[in-house]
């Protein structure tokens, strides 16, 4: 048929795109709907525009590229599914075959495959910005800046977490050996993603120092680059390949790969879903995606983790803990117990918060360029927040993290948020 010629990575799912029912499930759960009551910004309204695209009544526009860039690929459409169509990944096949067809827009291109792709020039760049961010005014505890008026087209007046003037990559060893007098117990590697890399490097040493005091030798090569999500999840197939590829050699050397990023973990357990172009390619990400663990799923299911293992952080030892639920965890991985069988274990007051799995509203490039719909998603999130008057919010995405900093202080509410393994010591 000619459309699959024209709709290569739809054509991988086709039988899904006539599962939709019309029934209308998807409205009740989905929060972009729940802020705009747009149908073409929904699971139903998005399939019907599929089914037309593969049938030769409709034409890829910017409107309708548009329209599939709106969803946050949470997945809560997908989980409360009568038919269990599987929205988010044709929402991602739809997105490469666009960029495939009509290219990426041009902010993109040059984010892409000018920074992202090389991991050097990142660096660079970001390293400038930690200097000129520095200009800005601190906001709580200097932790967080405020990006004024003059540069809105990027941060929309959000507030954000400062740069780091060290990278993850600068702090920590590429060879991490376990604590002297810790018998050994294996080798993992530590997947930092751009996230705890360039803005929560204190992350990345806590998973460091947890596991070493666990017996591990923790490789953390420096040869790892970003794991593709922004890239590939956005429609770029082509560079999403490119990083996939650097990121299978650079950890060829170990059987587990433990990463503190749901959205890298879930990505890099996407690999042959989504980049899997040949054989080849397919047998070794499929390889590499089998070694991918969550921090809390290696703690719980590998190491089956007990009580006595776990020390808490003095910091937060007998306060009030909450935990949110990335979209990329919960339902794109399955992962909900672990991180909270880990809290429970802890010298801390464990209190669920109303909605945990609810979407925080980040979705990665969507809160850019959607900042108004995103924050109004947040602010949701922050009523479940003070319902619980805890302390701390845990969770275990830095991106999730840069948006509940945001709205945490925007509306001036006292929670500090912490990534889970800091609530370790």
């Amino acid at each position: 048929m000619k459309w699959k010629e024209e709709y290569k990575e739809l054509a991988k799912f086709e039988r899904d795109i006539q599962r939709c029912m019309k029934c209308g499930f998807c409205t009740n759960f989905c929060p972009v709907y729940r802020e705009t009551l747009e149908e073409s910004r929904v699971a139903r309204g998005r399939n019907v525009f599929l089914k037309e695209l593969v049938d030769g009544k409709m034409e890829i526009t910017e409107n309708l590229f548009e329209r599939f860039n709106t969803c946050l690929l949470c997945k809560r459409c997908v989980v409360y599914c009568p038919a269990k169509v599987p929205t988010d990944t044709l929402v991602v096949a739809a997105r490469a075959d666009m960029v495939r067809k009509k290219g990426l827009p041009l902010e993109k291109k040059l984010a892409f495959r000018g920074l992202i792709q090389h991991r050097e020039i990142f660096g660079k760049v970001l390293k400038a910005a930690s200097i000129f961010q520095y200009l800005l005014p601190k906001k709580r505890e200097g932790e967080v800046r405020h990006l004024p008026e003059f540069i809105s087209a990027l941060g929309k007046g959000r507030h954000i977490p400062s740069i780091s003037k060290k990278f993850a990559r600068e702090i920590v060893q590429e060879v991490n050996p376990p604590y002297p007098g810790v018998g050994k117990r294996g080798t993992v590697g530590l997947f930092m993603g751009c996230g705890m890399d360039y803005i929560f490097p204190r992350v990345v040493v806590k998973m460091v120092d947890v596991l070493n005091k666990l017996g591990f030798e923790v490789l953390v090569p420096k040869d790892q680059g970003c794991c593709g999500a922004p890239v590939f999840l956005s429609g770029d197939f082509e560079t999403g390949r490119t990083l996939a590829d650097r990121n299978v050699k650079a950890f060829a050397a170990v059987d587990l790969i433990v990463t503190g990023c749901a959205t890298c973990g879930s990505a890099m357990k996407e690999y042959p879903k989504f980049l899997a172009d040949t054989p080849s390619r397919e047998e070794s990400y499929r390889k590499f995606s089998s070694k991918v663990r969550d921090f809390s799923e290696f703690l719980v299911r590998d190491l089956e983790i007990s009580k006595d293992q776990l020390e808490t952080n003095p910091s937060v030892r007998g306060k009030k803990v909450t935990w949110h639920d990335p979209c990329h965890l919960v339902r794109h991985q399955m992962i909900s117990q672990e991180p909270r069988s880990i809290i429970k274990d802890l010298d801390v007051e464990f209190i669920e918060m109303p909605n945990a799995d609810n979407c925080c509203g980040m979705g990665g490039s969507f809160s850019l360029y959607y900042y108004d719909i995103s924050k109004r998603i947040a602010e949701k999130k922050a009523e479940g927040i003070k319902a619980t008057e805890a302390d701390v919010v845990a969770t275990a995405c830095p991106g999730c993290m840069i948006q509940l900093y945001d709205i945490t202080n925007h509306l001036n509410m006292p929670q500090k948020i912490m990534h889970i393994a800091e609530l370790l010591d």
